[in-house]
């Protein structure tokens, strides 16, 4: 047996590294001889990565969205035969295989701390002084039975009141609401309550919200790979680099609704015609008397570039979004 590393081959002059956006293979399987094995998208063009010899997943580099440099080793197979095994690429901090960096990570202790009983007569409390009850047994106040320094004594809850008929501000209402807090179990201080009086309550509460509050969404990452990604980038580079503003103006298009519809007529089962289409053609015909709107600003070089074509671009809708 062999170990053969497949290395990343020059895919296009200048090309650094290329975007890992499908793989064909994993760990154990068994390849044929010119078989996909996964799909690299660069800033030109996506390539079809094909085995040049037969033989079995040992690793693979990297998960789908991963860039990896050209030259540096995408899958490692083992072949049949005894070829001299290839020298082992230096591997980067950044460059190990994801199998290779994970570490079990051991669950935390956890701590238990003793707790007494105690019945709820024998914690009747002011301060730090006890309170004897007439006719409770004597002996059993023998033992210490303060609270710690560091526990203030539960206050009674509150009264339960009709929310509706507590007085407060619409802001302090919908806040409420927002975290899942019943107004009518709120102490406040004068005739209505206030975001101070909330934040008390939500302080003693440790920030808990009513039973009734629907259950918080958890958060969802989404990881942007291949075409997604490119056009995330495209768009935040001409966001950066291009001016933006919106000119509002009021036009009557009477006569354009009548053409429209009137080219609509022949077109039998194509797709009908919208606004967009002449709205494009309009700014082609006019950017050519305003040439500083049809350009752009180079800030490394410092310079303003004014071109000669027209570059028009529209966002257009797919199953995945714009």
């Amino acid at each position: 047996m062999a170990r053969y590393e497949f290395k990343l081959p020059d895919i296009g002059e200048g090309i650094a590294e290329a975007e890992i956006v499908a793989w064909h293979i994993k760990v154990g399987d068994t390849v044929a001889e010119d078989q996909q094995l996964a799909d690299m998208m660069t800033d030109k063009a996506t390539v079809e990565m094909e085995s040049p010899v037969a033989g079995k997943v040992l690793e693979v580099a990297g998960e789908v969205g991963d860039m990896i440099p050209i030259g540096s080793v995408l899958v490692v197979l083992e072949t049949e035969g005894e070829a001299a095994e290839a020298a082992p690429t230096p591997v980067s901090a950044t460059e190990e295989p994801i199998a290779d960096g994970m570490t079990q990570i051991p669950e935390p202790l956890q701590e238990v701390v003793p707790t007494t009983d105690v019945a709820p007569e024998e914690r009747r409390a002011t301060g730090d002084r006890r309170v004897e009850d007439k006719g409770h047994d004597p002996e059993r106040r023998q033992g210490e039975w303060r609270k710690p320094a560091e526990s203030a004594p539960e206050p009674a809850p509150a009264p339960k009141q009709d929310a509706a008929k507590v007085l407060a501000s619409p802001a302090v209402r919908q806040r409420a609401r927002d975290l899942g807090v019943d107004l009518g179990r709120v102490k406040y201080a004068g005739d209505r309550v206030r975001h101070a009086d909330l934040d008390a309550y939500l302080l003693y509460n440790g920030g808990g919200v009513s039973r009734g509050a629907a259950p918080r969404r958890a958060d969802e990452t989404v990881k942007v790979v291949g075409l997604r990604r490119k056009i995330a980038e495209n768009m935040q580079e001409a966001k950066r680099r291009i001016p933006h503003f919106t000119l509002v103006e009021e036009y009557d298009v009477t006569a354009l609704e009548e053409t429209r519809a009137m080219m609509n007529q022949d077109r039998g089962t194509n797709p009908k015609l919208t606004l967009l289409p002449f709205l494009i053609t309009a700014m082609v015909k006019v950017l050519a008397d305003y040439p500083q709107l049809n350009a752009t600003y180079d800030d490394d070089a410092q310079v303003i570039t004014r071109s000669g074509a027209v570059h028009m671009g529209m966002a257009t809708q797919t199953p995945n979004g714009l």
